[in-house]
């Protein structure tokens, strides 16, 4: 940001200057450069020719010079500039459609829905303005995400909608980002998905499905290698390079690699075509269709569907001993702050195998017969006390 004394003659109709205005240039030389001006409209030049009015215009360009002073000093601390000012007219709607258009990462779709989400919060005002949008309108947004979404879709989409007013905020739009300011607490988070232990997948794997597609075995797979139904479905040979799979996921863009068992080997069969795919697989819904009812055929109550799958590898492997930095690893986490929901869900199933010990202590005490008193003596037998 720069911002500079600069002099205008102020010409008549013949040509003639007439008078000598003040003004600042002020310059942002940012990713999208823009120029604005400001006159100084109480100062003009004297155009005389004179001792008098040059003493006189000294002065004056020194006046200007420290509101020049103060003004760069004004627009350094408050961030302003005319992007800024343009950000009171922007159609925050607009821009956020704009944005989302010309944007390249996976979760774009995740942001379409925190868009048309915020739409729907604010109604027919559809002229809203970057100017308008404070923190209590956010925290309003907030509750509406909570009363309107499952599981963690309310927190996914409030992620967006920051992401959104953050990339506002570097643009220019807002002098500062009200996000920052409403208050932290948290949203309704992901719902506990079910885990398939070991012996269920058992009964999985006795179980046949009524499918013409590879849905059985891929599903099996993803249970031993923990790969997402995004990453199966488009699961190539040229991802296969022997007993490892090398796949760069699709939601993070991470590259894992996984050495494969005996049971994922057996999974895939024989190798073909590098550019073949592994699975032969129905449209996501239908995979989650055909698991449904072959879960349900197995006898077993858990509601399941793919996404189950990694959730249950990286489960099942916690409860087998592996350390949190080797399953973060295997499910290509960026930290560990994932890994740990597996670490939990690990812990309650543990604690479910132990109550099932659990036994009713008062079922194995005999009746007493009326006619004898029953002596117990932990170090000795039973011994029968006649009345």
């Amino acid at each position: 940001m720069s911002v500079t004394l600069r002099e205008k003659k102020n010409l008549d109709k013949d040509k003639k200057v007439i008078s000598i205005s003040l003004y600042l240039d002020i310059y942002d030389a940012s990713a999208t450069p823009k120029r604005r001006f400001e006159f100084i409209h109480h100062l003009k030049l004297d155009i005389r020719n004179s001792a008098e009015a040059r003493v006189k215009n000294k002065a004056t360009r020194l006046l200007a010079e420290t509101i020049r002073s103060d003004r760069a000093h004004e627009l350094a601390s408050s961030d302003y500039d005319v992007q800024t000012e343009s950000g009171k007219k922007t159609k925050a709607v607009e821009w956020m459609q704009k944005f989302i258009d010309g944007y390249k990462l996976k979760d774009k779709r995740n942001l379409q829905g925190a868009l048309n989400r915020f739409k729907d919060f604010i109604g027919k005002d559809k002229d809203l303005t970057f100017k308008n949008i404070n923190v209590q309108m956010i925290e309003g947004y907030r509750e509406y995400l909570k009363s309107t979404s499952k599981g963690e879709g309310a927190s996914s989409y409030y992620a967006r909608f920051k992401k959104m007013m953050k990339e506002a905020y570097k643009a220019k739009l807002i002098n500062r980002n009200p996000v920052l300011e409403v208050k932290k607490g948290k949203l309704p988070g992901a719902k506990k998905k079910d885990t398939l232990t070991i012996e269920e997948i058992k009964q999985l794997v006795a179980t046949p499905t009524q499918s013409e597609f590879d849905v059985r075995n891929a599903f099996l797979f993803c249970l031993v290698t923990g790969l997402r139904w995004i990453d199966v479905h488009k699961l190539t040979w040229s991802d296969i390079n022997g007993k490892v799979m090398t796949v760069i996921q699709s939601k993070t863009e991470r590259e894992i690699t996984v050495n494969l068992n005996d049971t994922a080997l057996k999974l895939i069969g024989r190798p073909k075509k590098s550019s073949d795919k592994v699975f032969r697989l129905p449209t996501a819904d239908g995979a989650n269709k055909t698991i449904k009812a072959w879960v349900k055929r197995a006898g077993i109550t858990k509601k399941v569907t793919w996404h189950n799958a990694r959730h249950s590898f990286g489960t099942n492997l916690i409860v087998e001993g592996t350390d949190v930095l080797t399953v973060s690893s295997m499910l290509g986490h960026a930290g560990l702050m994932h890994t740990m929901r597996y670490v939990k869900a690990a812990a309650e199933l543990k604690n479910r195998a132990s109550d099932k010990l659990n036994f009713d202590l008062e079922a194995a005490v005999p009746e007493k017969d009326p006619n004898t008193a029953t002596v117990i003596d932990i170090n000795d037998k039973p011994r029968k006390k006649t009345k």
